[in-house]
């Protein structure tokens, strides 16, 4: 008997209680590799962990929560105690899905050395059970140093967020032949590293279908093909709470028309003396 964490939702506040830990493992999400789809979506909230945590089988605290939560105009400004804060936030908040956590630019890159300090600060700090962090080949020795020493890993190749400098924009990438090896040799040293599985975004179909052949770890798609062994959307593009998405992703709600509904007629209510009413009052 562990002890986890669940969330009151009639107060927001987590509490720490015995129960069974019934999390997924990342041995158990290895093994899917051809098998039943995988379910990813971001979470940045403790919140919001609780509510896809039913229907995930990973969750990500993705650094796009620069852009979602700060409104920052690239990922490249994210901080490593911004991600330590929303993961252990997403760790609490959940008690099945497989939560990762980027590694923000800057925090990995320099040596396989400095991306231990970080992944195992997330780690140590958070509760998570794996990392992800973004490159190719040149990953490939980090890679295999954090997997090496107890480390999961999750990999990110194609349009990498954090590149988009170097890259010029975050248009589709692999549709030259020198782009689409390159991609296709970054997969295979990636997996050869160890990396249990790798986010595969804003490739070509075709592309995205060969590195899922390629190579014998999870591959997850977004902007990527339907035959990857699985699918991750940032929640909130997901949701419907901005006015513009990139092509790859489906609308599931329009919850952003939902709360600005709920804030008008609250204002509304609020300017006419409507709220509060009697059953809000203490007598």
């Amino acid at each position: 008997m562990s002890t986890t964490f669940t969330l009151d939702t009639s107060t927001s506040r987590a509490h720490p209680v015995p129960e069974p830990v019934r999390r997924l493992t990342v041995p158990a999400i290895q093994k899917r590799k051809g098998g039943e789809p995988i379910v990813m979506l971001t979470a940045y909230t403790a919140r919001m962990a609780q509510l896809l945590d039913p229907h995930c089988d990973l969750l990500l605290v993705g650094d796009s929560l620069g852009q979602v939560i700060y409104g920052l105009d690239t990922t490249v400004k994210v901080t490593l105690d911004m991600m330590i804060a929303h993961g252990a936030a997403v760790v609490r908040g959940s008690y099945r899905s497989v939560v990762v956590i980027d590694l923000p630019f800057g925090t990995y890159e320099e040596s396989p050395e400095a991306a231990y300090r970080t992944a195992a600060r997330v780690c140590h700090e958070t509760g998570a059970a794996a990392v992800k962090l973004e490159g190719g080949a040149v990953m490939a020795p980090t890679i295999k140093f954090l997997t090496d020493r107890g480390i999961p890993v999750m990999a990110h190749v194609g349009l990498t967020p954090q590149a988009v400098n170097a890259l010029g924009g975050y248009g589709a990438r692999g549709r030259e032949p020198a782009e689409r090896a390159k991609i296709l040799n970054d997969a295979k040293a990636v997996a050869e590293a160890g990396c249990f599985a790798m986010v595969v975004e804003g490739v070509v179909e075709g592309l995205a279908i060969d590195i899922t052949k390629a190579v014998n770890c999870i591959t997850i798609g977004i902007g990527a093909a339907v035959q990857c062994d699985g699918q991750v959307l940032v929640v909130d593009d997901m949701l419907g709470m901005f006015d513009r998405v990139p092509r790859f992703v489906e609308r599931f709600d329009d919850l952003a028309t939902h709360i600005s509904a709920a804030a008008t007629e609250y204002a509304r209510r609020v300017r006419t003396r409507a709220f509060p009413t009697e059953a809000q009052l203490y007598r």
